[in-house]
């Protein structure tokens, strides 16, 4: 790092005080101010801030990780940007109607309050222990790569790198609140894009250009059953990546991650009325078909690179490649002065809006779903105040996890995806369900939640206790919860809680008209129809429409 890489970083920095300045200086007076920005959000800032929240260290660091090891595997899961467009055009209406600030909240409203602490309780827990501490840890790894500093004072940098990052982001979080999120992320996604699109040309133009990238990652097969590194549709007996499962599995987790997910939902929920909203998901979704060609190939770039010259992926102390450095690699070795600077200013604003969506999301939920159920004459100033409170002790909770994340190393992606794709089934179900059917009852929905939490929760007990206990013997248990491919397992997961939905809602008493008026297809009065088509118009269907064009011909390009 050379003297102008500082300079423009100082710079960088400069703009996100001024930023969290002039947030801070904005009243916020109640908990609509500090968690959803007063509810007056705009498309651009909704959109940016979607895509800025959802690009963290997964992709810095695993994406790119990913595509240096498999290939275009994991492009299922970023190319799923068009569920975005499920969340603005299906759901908005509803989460609009029913004036909440959590989906928790939401899930109250359709079905009953026990639904609501379970689904609060689940995105708790998995924030600080997956997100949270992924995000921080991965920040740390980065930083020691780029900036090539073992020590500083004595001190791993690591340890230096990633708390200097919590703190930072914790502090214009807890200060600023949702504005200042929604803020910055219009500063960081640009100069996120620009970065990554730097990284991308100048990976090319090394390597000798996008042929020959393929003609390299092409060669190099990734299976027994004749599949490349290029190949997005693999066999079906491939132990990892089946199509069916990838296109099953990815399709579930991105159906709750984008429409479901407090983390990204909360967003949309700031947006000044329907049509702002709904924009704002299409302007997420035109950003969102980015990542694979940021992220993803420069991953497969820094491996032809490796194959070619040599240096680009370190080894591990095993002796295998480690692919979770190929971004940073990349970085480190290709980029001149100053804009080094600018990649690393990227890489920043990538890592602090993850993190402050987060903390501003966990923050919320503690606050909306817990507290003021419990005291719900509290002041809207004093919840305020409890949010950030909370906010720390979720930062304190981060750093501690980070010690045992630290041994997730090179399977970071794929750690974060195993995770979702047991946390989302149930969690899924019970939306889809609670929204297309009115027959669906407060007992179904609860029973759906519950069953995909015990699912869940011995599925990743069995890949703790098998991954460890090697003479374990062969088991229907260990078939069913080990065995079986992660993708494959998602999917029957996802069909099991659908089937005790409508089970126990059919053996239980339907909801009244008046409970789901407005919350379920079907119910929705004159006046809300006329309000929901009122707030789009025929550019929006194009757009919408374009988008889930470029996603078929991504598909058919590297099927």
């Amino acid at each position: 790092m050379l003297l102008y890489d500082w300079i423009v970083i100082g710079i960088f920095c400069l703009a996100l005080i001024g930023i969290v300045v002039y947030v801070i200086r904005q009243k916020q007076n109640d908990s609509a101010d500090y968690f959803l920005s007063g509810k007056d959000a705009t498309w651009i800032a909704i959109g940016a801030s979607l895509f800025a929240s959802n690009i963290g260290s997964e992709h810095l660091i695993g994406l790119a990780g990913a595509g240096a090891s498999s290939g275009m595997a994991m492009a299922h899961w970023e190319i799923q940007g068009w569920m975005i467009l499920l969340l603005g055009w299906v759901f908005v209406p509803f989460y609009s109607r029913s004036m909440v600030y959590t989906m928790p909240e939401f899930l109250e409203r359709r079905y009953n309050s026990q639904s609501r602490t379970i689904l609060s309780f689940i995105s708790l827990i998995s924030y600080v222990l997956t997100k949270v501490a992924v995000t921080v840890y991965a920040g740390g790894l980065v930083f020691q790569q780029v900036f090539g500093i073992e020590e500083l004072w004595g001190i791993d940098f690591f340890w230096i790198a990633a708390i200097g990052l919590v703190l930072i982001t914790a502090l214009y979080t807890v200060f600023g609140g949702m504005k200042s999120v929604l803020y910055t992320s219009v500063l960081q996604t640009p100069i996120l894009l620009l970065g990554s699109v730097i990284i991308l040309v100048l990976g090319l133009r090394e390597l000798g250009g996008w042929n020959e990238m393929l003609r390299i990652c092409g060669a190099v097969t990734t299976n027994d059953y004749g599949n490349t590194m290029t190949d997005l549709i693999r066999s079906n007996s491939d132990p990892n990546f089946p199509w069916l499962g990838a296109l099953i599995g990815s399709s579930i987790i991105g159906f709750w991650y984008w429409c479901t997910d407090q983390y990204i939902v909360q967003r949309v929920l700031s947006g000044k009325n329907e049509k702002e909203a709904r924009r704002g998901t299409i302007f997420g979704a035109y950003l969102k078909l980015l990542p694979v060609f940021l992220f993803l190939i420069p991953g497969m770039i820094a491996f032809a690179l490796h194959q070619k010259q040599g240096g680009y992926l370190p080894l591990l102390e095993s002796g295998a490649l480690n692919s979770d450095a190929a971004f940073p690699t990349l970085v480190a070795k290709l980029l001149p002065a100053g804009v080094k600077g600018l990649v690393v200013c990227g890489i920043l604003a990538a890592l602090m809006s993850s993190l402050a969506s987060l903390f501003n999301s966990s923050a919320m939920l503690f606050t909306i779903d817990f507290y003021k159920r419990f005291k719900p004459a509290t002041p809207e100033k004093r919840l305020v105040v409890i949010g950030q409170l909370a906010t720390v002790v979720i930062v304190i909770l981060g750093i501690l996890w980070i010690p045992i994340m630290r041994n997730v190393g090179d399977v970071l992606y794929a750690y974060l995806q195993d995770v979702q794709s047991v946390l989302a089934p149930g969690i899924a179900s019970a939306f889809l369900l609670g929204i297309c059917w009115k027959r669906a009852s407060a007992k179904g929905g609860l029973c759906g939640l519950v069953a995909g939490l015990v699912i869940g929760l011995t599925r990743l007990g069995a890949k703790v206790y098998y991954s460890s206990v090697a003479s374990a013997q062969d088991s229907l248990f260990k078939y069913l919860f080990y065995d079986v491919n992660w993708l494959f397992f998602c999917g029957w997961m996802f069909l099991f809680c659908i089937i005790v939905i409508i089970v126990v809602s059919l053996l239980t008493q339907a909801p009244s008209a008046e409970k789901i008026e407005g919350l379920v297809f079907g119910t929705s009065t004159p006046a809300q129809k006329a309000a929901t088509r009122a707030s789009w118009n025929r550019w929006d269907v194009i757009h919408s429409l374009i988008i889930l064009a470029i996603t078929a011909i991504f598909y058919i390009y590297f099927w």
